[in-house]
């Protein structure tokens, strides 16, 4: 028979132990994919089996080996907790081979009692929803009236409560069978109904402990996808609030040349139907700048005609090494058309659109310019002027998307000015890290082999 105290300290460290391996694994990158992943191959379930069984396994051999020191052996609850989150056949390898030290130490009903253990519980996780093996917790109500007057009043059966009880009676089935064959399965026995109470409470913990931490893991993993989502639909309404604001607009102006310059406005419906079937297509949030001039071209051709090419001009500074980095994507077309719209077409002689790209160390700088009538403090998009006239960050609806879906895309990282004076102009000044298209490929497909 094992000394009292000796017992007592053995089920303190067993709870360390359960909470420090199952921690260990938790910090684990890949066990926490292969743990939290949805459907697993057979190889990512073998790995998943050893990442938990090997060093479990190791100490069941250091409890057969060193003289007093049981609680490294949490094999039991480690079968439990095998069956309850991945089922009876992988409980069952499991079960076998953490029976090994035992067995080869002559201990031979470790391996039936634990495959009867990975079957119980893997049969259990069979009947039972994800969630229920999740919210598992020794603790079964606090307040044991409201507790008993809910399954009174709707009676019910309590999956945490037969949880429960299962493994109190499969550790008193344990300890029964210690008792009679004490050198052939092993197990802690006390003549001391105190301690043997504590030896059943304590199992339920052992096997809770790595139950919440995992958990906590998987909470965490939902946050993260549901707040994915969540910035795809932001992504998603800031789009649906750009393409009609300028749908809306180029209509107007089709509408405008319809009666007296009939074949011009078919020449902007072409053009139009061009860009619209840009927009319909799914397109990546970030774009090489190329594509995204190539998009802003064809708007400008509608602007164009329908200014005139002597009242509109369009300047361009774009060093070949800009073409290829990434930036979101219809960025430029809502500033230009802001320039068009608010600088140069209250301008009885138009002016010029100026587009520029440079690279500053790691950053790719934008600027948008207009020579037109420039901001004033009552604009809609310069909420409020600055020393001199200069008026700076607008809130237009253009302007203000296109800085929220930078921030979005891009970070905190990314820089939006607005400078003006009024009668000189406006200058819009993007700056956006650099991020060219074999790198965004290179984290694409990282990005699909870990998801996948």
């Amino acid at each position: 028979m094992i000394d009292s105290k000796l017992i007592l300290i053995t089920l303190l460290i067993k709870l360390g132990v359960a909470a420090a391996v199952s921690s260990a694994l938790a910090r684990s990158t890949v066990f926490q994919n292969l743990l939290l992943s949805e459907r697993r191959t057979a190889g990512q379930m073998l790995g998943l089996l050893a990442c938990i069984c090997v060093p479990l396994t190791l100490g069941v051999w250091v409890r057969v080996v060193v003289p007093n020191f049981y609680a490294a052996d949490i094999s039991f609850e480690a079968i439990i907790i095998v069956g309850l989150l991945l089922g009876t056949t992988p409980a069952i390898i499991a079960g076998a081979f953490l029976s090994i030290p035992a067995v080869l130490h002559r201990e031979y009903l470790t391996l039936p009692f634990n495959l009867i253990v990975a079957l119980i519980f893997g049969t259990y996780r069979a009947f039972v929803s994800e969630e229920d093996v999740w919210s598992f917790s020794p603790f079964v109500d606090l307040s044991i009236y409201r507790w008993i007057r809910r399954n009174l009043m709707r009676p019910r059966v309590d999956r945490q409560v037969l949880l429960l009880m299962l493994i109190f009676g499969m550790q008193m089935l344990r300890n029964w069978i210690g008792d009679h064959y004490p050198r052939r399965l092993f197990t802690l026995r006390s003549n001391s109904w105190p301690l043997l109470l504590a030896i059943f409470v304590c199992a339920p913990i052992v096997v809770g402990i790595p139950l919440k931490i995992w958990n906590a893991i998987r909470i965490e993993r939902k946050l993260e996808v549901q707040e994915r989502l969540l910035l795809e639909a932001r992504l998603d309404a800031l789009q649906r609030q750009i393409n009609p604001h300028f749908l809306f607009n180029t209509l107007n102006s089709i509408a405008s040349l319809v009666r007296f310059r009939p074949e011009q406005a078919r020449e902007l419906i072409v053009k139009l139907a061009s860009i619209l079937r840009v927009l319909l297509q799914d397109r990546d949030d970030l774009l090489p700048l190329r594509d995204e001039l190539q998009f802003a071209d064809d708007y400008l051709d509608i602007e164009v005609a329908r200014f005139g090419a002597e009242k509109l001009q369009v300047v361009k500074d774009i060093p070949d090494e800009t073409l290829e980095i990434l930036v979101p994507s219809m960025l430029l077309q809502p500033l230009i058309e802001n320039s068009i719209k608010h600088g140069l077409e209250p301008r009885i002689g138009g002016g010029t659109i100026t587009l520029r790209s440079r690279l500053q160390q790691d950053k790719l700088v934008v600027t948008v310019e207009d020579d037109g009538v420039g901001m004033t403090a009552e604009s809609e998009s310069s909420p409020e002027p600055r020393r001199g006239g200069l008026l700076h960050s607008g809130t237009g609806v253009g302007m203000r998307n296109v800085r929220e879906r930078m921030q979005v895309l891009c970070g905190p990282e990314v820089g939006f000015e607005i400078l003006s004076r009024p009668g000189r102009g406006t200058r819009v000044v993007l700056t956006i890290p650099v991020i060219h298209t074999q790198i965004a490929g290179t984290q694409l497909s990282e990005a699909r082999s870990t998801d996948s």
